[in-house]
């Protein structure tokens, strides 16, 4: 956040307000390990609803199969010969024909939880979306590793993202939340760093729901389950962990769909151009003292 550039409309003899300076905000290794981490993303939510096809139903405890309770299941009816699709959710129903449970495949209603433009690949295939999933979950946790390094070595963390006392007050978070709700975006001298609720929402992902995603996939795997027996009986189970996994995966997307909407309203070129370049502009109403 420093490095600052006068635009090319101000005077080195005369400044006149309200101008436009450019701020370093984000770093090198910031900028490719985010847009590395969407890749990795995208691909593992395709592939892992791919995964979910194979059986579609999410379970508690140790134990999951055809005939046990499923906290979730999405599925498909064939009443009269024309299937229809539903969502269960701890024992409530809802239809959801078309979207989920049955999509047209060539035209035809065919049963399927999640429809074929939303998975990797498009046809079923357990083995493939696997290898798809896998491969981009390593790269996922390498590329983490990476920013978590530089992240704590660099002093981001500390500096960017750590919130002050002051910023986790209620009145402060309020009145953020109040503006958030009435979409105003700090200005000026408050725009030169995170926002209280941008910090803790962030921390949140990093600290919680993405070590969390790690760890319940790595659960799932029987190779690391007899080196790393402990992680089955941290989550409760396999079944558990998968739930879990589940959650935390609907969690991240909830997550990137407010980020880019929050993107777009608070100025979409702006916020890309610095996630490219890390060049981030704001507009000086006058003189700093």
């Amino acid at each position: 956040m420093k490095d600052v550039e006068m635009s090319a409309n101000a005077s080195n003899d005369k400044v006149e307000y309200p101008r436009t300076i450019f701020i370093r905000r984000h770093s090198v290794v910031t900028r490719l390990t985010h847009w590395l981490n969407v890749l990795c993303l995208s691909f593992l939510l395709l592939s892992g609803l791919q995964i979910f096809n194979a059986h579609p139903e999410l379970y508690w405890g140790h134990y999951g199969a055809n005939g046990d309770p499923a906290v979730l299941t999405i599925g498909s009816d064939d009443d009269g010969g024309t299937p229809s699709g539903f969502l269960r959710v701890a024992g409530f129903q809802i239809p959801t024909t078309g979207v989920l449970g049955v999509s047209n495949v060539d035209g035809e209603p065919t049963a399927r939880a999640f429809p074929s433009w939303a998975t990797v690949p498009s046809f079923q295939d357990l083995a493939a979306g696997r290898r798809w999933h896998f491969f981009f979950a390593w790269l996922f946790v390498i590329n983490g590793i990476l920013y978590l390094g530089f992240g704590l070595l660099s002093g981001h963390f500390r500096r960017d993202l750590a919130p002050k006392v002051y910023e986790l007050s209620p009145r402060h978070l309020g009145r953020e939340v109040l503006d958030h709700a009435r979409l105003r975006f700090p200005e000026g001298e408050e725009a030169r760093h995170y926002n209280a609720l941008q910090k803790l929402t962030y921390l949140a992902v990093i600290v919680v729901l993405l070590p969390l995603m790690v760890l319940t996939g790595l659960t799932m795997s029987p190779g690391v389950d007899a080196a790393l027996p402990a992680l089955v009986e941290i989550f409760g189970g396999r079944q558990s962990a998968r739930t879990i996994h589940f959650i935390t995966a609907s969690a991240l997307v909830i997550f990137v769909i407010v980020h880019v909407a929050m993107v777009i309203l608070s100025g979409t070129w702006n916020n890309i151009r610095s996630m490219i370049t890390g060049r981030y502009a704001i507009l000086e109403k006058g003189p700093r003292s």
